[in-house]
């Protein structure tokens, strides 16, 4: 076979990482499901917590080729990688730079436990490099970035991160599940380390919790070191899931970011609709950016209701798009992120980050839009009734 890094997209989806079937020759990658395996005399001294099964290994590498990395691991969940990652590489009077719009469940991690280990963490105020720079002390160890971001589709220049970063020798983190690796290769950016919710696009069908990373062989070394003290191993029913969901994985987001294309010029030219957040709208303040680093832009999308328009009885008035808690299956579904997200953080903090009352954030499916399009029209007309 040729080396991942020379095989189409597809055929990286289909083919890396496959578990070879060579007791009854399989088409798909037989599951290893016990917990001890031989030590005496075996090079690989497998054990289920330190990530190293072959269900597990052989997924690292479907990942890591997917992300243009050298190794990869994978995780219980998303906040299972982000936090093993942030902790491996920070310690008592070490300093973390965090982008100020960002997934809610990391910014609750940093804000929760970070004073407890003696770590100093800055919010930047925006997503432009300026704020990054003027925050970066001489104890700062990681730059952390989300683009796009959870909720709002903000945009952050990876490559002028790479750049200040390495001038100060500090580590670069990403949160790429937005985007997924169908959509953007933060390495090929110079970003160090790249994280993911497995959950979402990488999982695909609302069935699976999973989390990974993804970075150079010696990054991964590292974080394992931290991560078998930690926990958080996925398990080798899960891990058959992710693999098997992998597969389609170009051709579910290839379709859903071409359905969000859609969606967002609609919802954008709709009367009822105050504004819509999406990098593939020319309206978009960071448009000709996402343009230069993403090579689509994305299922994901925001968008404000006009006053008046109770976005829950909207929400509860939907028949296809399902009101749900997650998002990037195949299905289309809504959230309200003040109450769900991002409701660990204060009304001050939301608004301070532009996130209001009557935001909806959209995760775009499979699902023709022209059908996605009558159920909004049907369910605003219901509301305004």
């Amino acid at each position: 076979m040729k080396e991942s890094n020379k095989l189409g997209l597809n055929t990286t989806c289909v083919h890396v990482g496959e578990v070879k079937d060579e007791q009854f020759k399989g088409a798909v990658s037989p599951i290893y499901t016990s917990t001890s395996y031989a030590f005496d005399g075996v090079d690989v001294k497998r054990y289920p917590r330190y990530f190293n099964t072959p269900n597990q290994q052989m997924l690292h590498k479907k990942i890591a080729a997917l992300e243009h990395a050298e190794d990869a691991l994978i995780f219980t969940s998303g906040m299972a990688a982000i936090s093993a990652a942030l902790m491996t590489f920070l310690q008592k009077g070490d300093h973390v730079v965090v982008q100020q719009v960002i997934y809610g469940g990391t910014y609750n991690f940093i804000v929760s436990e970070f004073d407890k280990y003696g770590i100093e963490y800055s919010f930047t105020e925006s997503d432009n490099i300026e704020d990054f720079k003027t925050l970066i002390k001489e104890n700062t160890k990681i730059l952390y970035i989300e683009t796009p971001s959870n909720p709002l589709l903000g945009i952050t220049d990876m490559k002028a991160v790479t750049t200040l970063a390495k001038k100060h020798d500090i580590i670069t983190m990403i949160d790429n599940t937005f985007a997924s690796p169908i959509n953007q290769n933060p390495i090929d950016f110079g970003i160090d380390i790249i994280l993911h919710s497995a959950t979402k696009y990488m999982g695909g069908h609302s069935d699976i919790s999973a989390g990974a990373i993804a970075a150079s062989k010696k990054h991964i070394e590292e974080i394992w070191k931290t991560a078998i003290n930690f926990g958080g191993n996925l398990s080798d029913q899960t891990v058959w899931l992710l693999e098997r969901s992998l597969k389609t994985l170009n051709l579910r987001v290839s379709a859903q970011t071409e359905n969000a294309q859609k969606m967002a010029e609609y919802l954008e030219k709709n009367t009822n609709i105050d504004k819509v957040y999406y990098p593939g709208l020319k309206s978009h303040p960071k448009y000709e950016l996402a343009k230069k680093q993403m090579k689509g832009f994305g299922a994901m999308l925001s968008f404000e209701l006009k006053d008046g328009i109770d976005t829950m009885a909207f929400q509860n008035n939907l028949q296809l798009i399902k009101p749900s808690m997650s998002l990037a299956g195949l299905e289309s579904t809504t959230v309200s992120p003040t109450q769900t997200t991002h409701a660990l953080l204060s009304e001050e903090e939301r608004l301070e980050r532009g996130i209001k009352d009557g935001l909806i954030r959209f995760s775009v499916g499979i699902e023709e839009p022209e059908d996605l399009i009558a159920d909004i029209e049907q369910a605003i007309c219901k509301v305004k009734m």
